[in-house]
């Protein structure tokens, strides 16, 4: 691989993301939640921030934005369509722009529900994506700005990547995540694993995440809203998946 991922933790349970590309030494971190525990991880990896690449606006992303473009020098990127709300912007993206990271293609999808300017970047050579607030491993971002119909469209982008991409979102709601998934898919023999794997992670203060896409599509009541077992459960048998999504999202906000 041509860049080396660095996980931490920051803030109360996001993740912080350093993206290192081996043959260039440019370094991006993935938002920006928490400035000291970016200079701190910056620092016991010898590396210099060069880039931000902003999902979305909210404070626990682009919070710590000024503060690390003042220090590093380094460039932020954000969405075209939510530029006002991003602070120190550099570079405008919008959905489908590819741009280089050193020796590295990123694409840029616009994946609006949980804000309306949500993006996230794909690396389809390193086969990871960071999705920022869209999708948690068996759970989804609250539908702040956007619809449910505009989130489900955002998911099937994502969903029509590779199974083998690995997910990279940006908090470790995962046990809760899942206490809500088993009473939506209870005979799921895959979800029950997987709740009782991130279960043991977890009491061991280890991370869930990355996740997969194969993982994601057998065990996220979320990217499963076609699933006739699961709209069976909810009786909206022979209603479109967009529907039963919205009908998931809502009874997850009350949960």
């Amino acid at each position: 691989m041509s860049c080396e991922i660095h996980l931490f933790p920051c803030l109360t349970d996001n993740y912080g993301f350093l993206i290192h590309d081996r043959s260039t030494g440019l370094t991006a971190s993935v938002d920006a939640p928490e400035v000291s525990a970016i200079n701190v991880a910056l620092s016991q990896k010898s590396w210099n921030l060069t880039h931000i690449f902003n999902t979305h606006h909210h404070q626990d992303h682009a919070g710590g934005n000024l503060e690390l473009k003042e220090k590093w020098k380094c460039k932020i990127v954000g969405a075209a369509n939510d530029e006002k709300r991003i602070p120190g912007i550099d570079e405008k993206v919008v959905d489908g722009d590819r741009f280089k990271f050193g020796g590295t293609e990123v694409k840029v999808f616009e994946i609006p529900g949980h804000t309306k300017g949500h993006i996230a970047y794909y690396f389809a050579s390193e086969h990871v994506v960071f999705v920022g607030d869209t999708i948690f491993s068996m759970g989804c971002g609250r539908l702040f700005e956007g619809t449910a119909s505009q989130m489900w469209s955002s998911l099937q982008k994502l969903m029509a990547l590779p199974l083998d991409t690995k997910i990279y979102c940006a908090h470790e709601y995962t046990e809760s995540n899942a206490d809500f998934a088993i009473t939506i898919d209870p005979s799921n023999s895959i979800l029950k694993n997987r709740v009782a794997e991130v279960r043991e992670l977890r009491r061991q203060s280890q991370p869930t995440i990355p996740t997969t896409l194969k993982l994601e599509k057998a065990t996220n009541p979320f990217l499963r809203a076609e699933n006739d077992l699961i709209k069976a459960n909810l009786n909206m048998i022979g209603r479109e998946p967009e529907h039963v999504f919205a009908k998931i999202r809502k009874l997850k906000d009350s949960f």
